[in-house]
């Protein structure tokens, strides 16, 4: 998703091993050791005897995934938050799988946020991907010195026992329990390589699993961070500058403080990932200035609301404020430049200025807010040096070095719990709110139990960054594509919270998926840098694809319909070299029936996009109702993700991908006037409802391949081929999201 969130991963498969003895006497616990979740790792095996014993000479941090105890009793770690893609159960199966162990025989556990575990931050639809070997060569560690325990009590060679269902069994079919043998192999030296499983004997992986969280949500069991209660507590609702830069010009809280219930009024900041030395993001750019803003103490959240209403605050407004209008005229007149070249293959000027049939267009992409469905909340006790804090977070490792640094506390003294989450889509990166509560926890003296409003979620961002594409095409004489230039003009992410350059670091992921998908013979891209500050911006689902694959996937239609071919054909002839990406493609128009005639009175469209390591693409079916509106009749779409661990969570996660696409595309935008957000609740700023949803046939393509993303990919493509399917049915092309359906 980010560099600096992928360079805290890219080093996981090459981490060693490390063995200990249980707490349990006698039981087994493997894990990895980490000298730092951003350093390199130290060399060779280690192996010690306590498992709560920390190597601190070579600064080695030690945590087991995987215990196993003389009970036969097996716990698996989740190292990584359940924030509703179903982690909980997708990556012990893993553990489990290797292990030779049905995964109903183990209990998960979720883990602290700590540096033990590595990285432990989720984004990117990275952490299956990123995990898949790893564990796997946990349980297969396991399993070999298990196996290895049993040969030596029998008599035999290791080639002779296998393990499956937490029993390990010899030719002759005698068994002995993990339990008993866990003693005998935690003598035993780590493999350093254990042979992992041919996919095609995975008795777990592949196959749809129920999902142990999903009882407890159901039956109200599971705590998420609105669930966290101590003894002492109290609440904090906080009224922060509306306009993101603003000064508190004048305060009264005389009202607020009369509020039966309320126990203070606290000037406070709102810091967003603050950049300070040491912390565990790293990063070089300049400190942003704390929003101003003032938190409402009280007994309870009601009193605590009540004390917000009751606060009256005259801000400053800074005379430069920004607002919709201002922001895109600056994207239009910035896209005039040639801006920064990205990628560049072929002589894309030669080819474009020579050509008699070309094509060039703008497409204009909206601020959006994430709007989970659990408001932003954080609980921290702050006291004698120490910090105790429950945080729905993302971001556990970003979280813990950002908290010890803002608070001046050794990262030792604090402790960081993760509940469930209810809902990320990359709100939950950035841990302002986390900051928020612990400040006004070390203010107080208290225990504080800070919760964000929905207006505060909606209106005070961090936003996904609105953009203007800027295409150019030109055709052959055949009619297929010879020529395209992509220009993205938009705010840099990275820029805006790490102090990024992107003049000497090039656009990175500003870019993407633009390059990774089509073979193009003359292709370049351009990115042209737009600042908005003090609006913060940041990662939202599927980041800058879910912009740009919109415009390219468009636009490729447009050159589809300008040289006379279909828009399947035109595609297959741009795959023609890549047979996994084509094979997709065929799929795609079998399943969707694109062959057939279409029916009169309907519109169709079709986009495909490879993002985060998956190929999904889309076909959608349009009429229009009775009143003359479009109406979305059957959405189809195929996804290849390479080997999925779990069919119901892959599924769960496209059919989200495509719900919150639909909202993005045909609902509302966030817009800004005099420097301040405009929208501010579901009233003005809606989402998809139940009745409004379409039918949809989602297909998973099967093959060996390693696994992809699950929890973005199959958004990008979707309102490509929702406006494709409009100008099909109706010959208007809509280059502007969003787009109402019931007046196009």
């Amino acid at each position: 998703m980010t560099k600096k969130m992928s360079a805290m991963t890219i080093h996981i498969s090459r981490r060693k091993f490390i063995q200990s003895s249980s707490l349990a006497a006698g039981g087994l616990a493997i894990g990895y050791y980490f000298t730092s979740c951003t350093t390199a790792e130290p060399e060779g095996v280690i192996q010690l005897f306590k498992m709560n014993v920390d190597n601190e000479a070579t600064g080695i941090a030690l945590n087991p995934f995987l215990l196993i105890e003389k009970t036969g009793a097996i716990t698996i770690m989740a190292h990584k938050p359940e924030i509703g893609t179903g982690l909980f159960q997708s990556l012990p199966v893993l553990i489990a799988e290797e292990l030779g162990v049905d995964p109903a025989q183990v209990v998960v556990k979720q883990a602290k946020g700590d540096k033990k575990f590595g990285d432990q931050d989720v984004g990117g639809s990275f952490s299956v991907q990123g995990s898949f070997e790893p564990l796997r060569k946990i349980g297969a560690a396991a399993r070999e010195m298990l196996c290895s325990a049993a040969a030596q009590r029998w008599g035999i060679p290791t080639a002779d026992c296998r393990a499956e269902g937490a029993k390990v069994f010899n030719t002759k079919n005698e068994s002995l329990g993990f339990g008993e043998l866990v003693e005998e192999a935690s003598k035993l030296e780590v493999p350093k390589e254990p042979k992992l499983k041919d996919p095609n004997d995975f008795k777990f992986i592949g196959q749809p699993a129920r999902r142990k969280d999903i009882e407890w949500k159901v039956n109200g069991s599971a705590n998420f961070g609105m669930d966290m209660k101590i003894e002492g507590m109290v609440y904090a609702l906080v009224e922060h500058s509306p306009n993101f830069s603003g000064k508190i010009k004048n305060l009264d809280d005389s009202a607020a403080r009369s509020v039966n219930g309320v126990l203070d009024v606290v000037r406070t900041e709102r810091v967003i990932l603050p950049m300070l030395p040491g912390w565990a993001g790293g990063g070089s750019g300049p400190v942003r200035q704390p929003q101003e803003a003032v938190a409402v103490i009280a007994e309870n959240l009601w009193a605590a609301l009540q004390g917000k209403r009751a606060l009256k605050i005259v801000w400053e407004t800074p005379a430069d404020a920004l607002s919709t209008e201002k922001i895109y005229a600056n994207f239009r007149e910035l896209g005039k430049s040639d801006g920064q070249q990205d990628k560049a293959k072929g002589d894309f000027a030669k080819t474009f200025a020579s050509a008699t049939n070309r094509l060039e267009a703008e497409y204009e992409l909206p601020f959006l807010a994430h709007s989970p469905l659990e408001p932003q909340n954080c609980l921290a006790h702050v006291h004698d040096g120490k910090a105790e804090v429950w945080a729905p977070t993302q971001t556990p490792t970003w979280d813990a070095g950002q908290i010890a640094a803002y608070l001046g506390i050794p990262p030792e003294n604090l402790t960081l719990h993760v509940p469930f989450v209810g809902g990320g889509f990359g709100r939950r990166l950035i841990s302002d709110p986390t900051l928020e509560a612990c400040l006004l926890s070390k203010k107080t003296g208290k225990p504080v139990k800070l919760v964000w409003m929905r207006e505060d979620d909606t209106a005070q961002g961090p936003f996904r960054p609105g953009s203007v594409n800027l295409l150019k095409g030109a055709l052959d004489a055949d009619g297929y594509l010879a020529a395209l230039q992509h220009k993205v003009v938009a705010p840099s992410i990275s820029a805006y919270l790490f102090g990024e350059d992107t003049r000497k670091t090039g656009p990175g992921y500003i870019m993407e998926p633009i390059a990774d998908l089509y073979d193009i013979p003359h292709f370049e891209t351009r990115y042209c840098f737009a600042d908005v500050s003090p609006i913060p911006v940041s990662w939202w689902r599927s980041v800058y694809s879910s912009t740009n694959a919109f415009a390219h996937e468009s636009f490729i239609d447009e050159m589809a319909r300008a040289g006379g071919k279909d828009p399947v054909e035109f595609r297959r002839h741009l795959l023609r070299n890549d047979p996994r990406n084509l094979k997709l493609l065929e799929t795609l128009a079998e399943k969707s029936g694109w062959s057939s005639l279409k029916t009169a009175g309907k519109g169709r469209g079709i986009a495909t996009t490879h993002c985060f390591g998956s190929t999904a693409g889309h076909v959608v079916e349009v009429s229009k109702n009775a009143e003359g509106k479009v109406k979305i009749d059957r959405v189809v779409t195929v996804v290849d993700g390479g080997i999925v661990v779990n069919p119901g969570n892959f599924r769960a996660q496209v059919e989200g991908c495509i719900v919150m696409a639909l909202t993005a595309a045909a609902k509302d935008a966030i817009t800004f006037e005099n420097g301040r957000a405009v929208q501010t609740n579901f009233d003005n700023y809606r989402m998809l409802r139940i009745d409004e949803m379409p039918p949809v046939e989602i297909h998973l393509m099967r093959n060996d391949e390693p696994p992809g993303g699950a929890g973005e990919p199959a958004l990008p493509p979707l309102a490509p081929a929702l406006a494709n399917a409009i100008f099909d049915l109706t010959g208007k092309r809509l280059r502007k999201l969003p787009f109402d359906l019931t007046a196009v």
